[in-house]
């Protein structure tokens, strides 16, 4: 992707336009992992059901996917539904899953428009028969699309994977004096996927959630007070520029970073 298919999305003297011009494109994460938070106190603040939150949620999940793939970022994941999220009342489950087959119908097509293969990890094999089969028509449609993949994490938990990683490796036959961090990592649900580069969290709360546990070693974390219903465009485009201004270490000597600004 490129600068000029950004700005195509973007009406000339809107705010975002100054942003994507800061963009460094030799410099993109090459994933992006988002924990999409606050949906239910979105609907709080404006004394209305928790639903309506999720309802709201869709359109920056719409708005995040397209700005992500005309920013040429090659792994977006999104963490939808995580297995504590059953504990929740039954109806606010049920509307979730009542959302996300909708999201799916409706989006199909711009998923195949902007050649972005859709996937699941989780436990997909837990949902309802139903969501399943929309799913799977979504996986089968966009598979081999060369664009953008992304990912969402459905009946997901990041310790759940470890375990489910360690049961492959086990019955794959592997010894265990076989077994390194790189052979681990292929019988993760990310098997084949580069690691999070930057790790986003909105609606302020400091924690991870459970989330890609083995995976955000070394990601660099971002938090932001907006809240997911209320994340657009510029609030994607405001973290990829705060990656671009981190210095990644990965343990060792600082590495310099990123120049800020693409021609």
């Amino acid at each position: 992707m490129s600068l000029e298919q950004l700005l195509a999305v973007i009406p000339s003297g809107d705010a975002d336009e100054e942003l994507a011009r800061q963009i460094n494109f030799e410099q993109l994460p090459a994933h992006i992992a988002v924990i999409m938070d606050g949906n239910g106190r979105w609907a709080a603040l404006r004394h209305r059901p928790r639903v309506e939150g999720h309802r709201a949620g869709t359109e920056s999940v719409r708005e995040t996917v397209e700005t992500a793939a005309r920013l040429g970022i090659d792994v977006l994941t999104l963490y939808a539904f995580s297995i504590e999220n059953w504990k929740r009342p039954a109806a606010e489950v049920s509307t979730l899953m009542v959302l996300l087959k909708r999201y799916l119908r409706s989006e199909l097509s711009t998923l195949l428009r902007n050649d972005i293969r859709f996937r699941v990890i989780g436990r997909m094999e837990e949902l309802s028969t139903e969501i399943q089969d929309e799913l799977r028509l979504a996986i089968d449609r966009t598979e081999h699309n060369p664009g953008m993949q992304f990912n969402i994490a459905l009946n997901y938990g990041g310790r759940a994977e470890i375990v489910d990683a360690a049961r492959r490796a086990i019955q794959s036959g592997m010894s265990p004096e076989d077994l390194d961090e790189q052979r681990f990592a292929s019988f993760l649900y990310t098997a084949g996927q580069p690691d999070p580069d930057l790790l986003i969290r909105t609606s302020g709360e400091m924690r991870v959630s459970n989330y890609l546990l083995w995976q955000i070693a070394y990601a660099e974390i971002y938090v932001t007070e907006t809240l997911w219903p209320d994340f657009r465009r510029r609030h994607l485009l405001e973290a990829v520029l705060a990656y671009q201004k981190r210095e990644r270490r990965y343990g060792g000597i600082s590495a310099a970073p990123a120049a800020i600004g693409a021609e």
